[in-house]
């Protein structure tokens, strides 16, 4: 493991402590938020107290399955990346980060469909994994005539990134495809929801993420489960059998509760056999790309750099 922008450390770190001394007047989120609560939530960015951006440039649709996606087409297109969002499985939206998306776009001349994929509580697992899973068939079947290109790639944060997995090996374990989706972008996802040992050791510091918040967000995505039910390899994809996956980025953050997550599912992903680049940012907390950082510019840098280039 190589720990990476140790010379960002004071900054990151800083930005650390703005944030717990912020979130101490903050309510503590309720295991079931009411309905009024939600959409005031999910009405704001990821992250932060105001509504997202919304550019032009993104276009809504409904492809096969009645999933809605969000799409952005530049001028000149390599690839297609099929993103899906973070946010607990209950929050977040495609419209979420539009100047992300498109910056991305156009830089790493990729084709962006983001999943606009069901919510819990009002719709558990399976219904998010379902509707990512139809777009990335949707994808496979029609990206040639719909984008000029069979180069798909696959990725996502949070929950964006564990719901990437998932749609992997769905689509090899469901429909026999592997090979499709040529590379994974992975940052800072929950891949064991039984909770790894940094998510059950991490305690109640007020980040983005601890480990209080992440065991309700687990009870709102699959209500009623157990961690034994919820070792199962359809819901924890640290417990699948990895063979036959793409190769993949997964990133994650020293101060991260999903730290062992990425850590694992890299050891596991590499020991498959598939190529993977690990990368763990010195001081950062989880969710840290949805802010001004310069750890922040680093790995956005990074992520469209192998994007740009994976699977070609």
């Amino acid at each position: 493991m190589t720990i990476t922008d140790e010379d960002c450390l004071t900054e990151t770190l800083a930005f650390n402590d703005q944030f717990e001394a912020a979130a101490a007047n903050r309510p503590v989120r309720e295991a079931a938020p009411d309905a009024a609560l939600l959409a005031s939530l999910r009405r704001n960015r990821l992250g932060g107290d105001t509504p997202p951006v919304r550019l032009p440039h993104g276009q809504g649709r409904v492809v096969e399955g009645g999933v809605k996606v969000r799409v952005f087409v530049p001028d000149h297109v390599d690839g297609v990346y099929l993103h899906i969002h973070g946010g607990g499985w209950a929050f977040g939206s495609a419209d979420g980060q539009d100047e992300r998306l498109w910056l991305l776009a156009e830089r790493a001349r990729l084709a962006v469909v983001s999943v606009d994929y069901r919510l819990a509580p009002e719709h558990p697992f399976p219904a998010g994994p379902d509707d990512c899973e139809a777009a990335a068939r949707w994808l496979v079947q029609h990206a040639a005539a719909e984008f000029g290109t069979e180069r798909l790639l696959i990725g996502g944060e949070s929950a964006g990134a564990h719901l990437s997995v998932v749609t992997l090996l769905r689509l090899r374990d469901r429909h026999g495809i592997t090979g499709a989706f040529r590379a994974a972008h992975l940052l800072f996802g929950p891949y064991d929801l039984s909770m790894t040992p940094s998510q059950r050791s991490f305690g109640s510091k007020r980040l983005l993420s601890n480990t209080d918040s992440l065991r309700r967000t687990y009870e709102l995505f699959t209500p009623g489960m157990g961690a034994e039910q919820r070792r199962d390899p359809e819901i924890s994809p640290l417990f699948a059998d990895l063979a036959g996956l793409p190769p993949a980025r997964i990133v994650v953050g020293t101060e991260d509760p999903l730290r062992d997550d990425s850590l694992f599912l890299a050891g596991r992903w590499q020991a498959a056999g598939a190529p993977v680049q690990l990368g763990v940012v010195a001081g950062a907390m989880h969710g840290f790309t949805l802010f001004p950082l310069t750890v922040t510019e680093r790995e956005l840098r990074r992520e469209r750099d192998f994007l740009s280039t994976a699977g070609r």
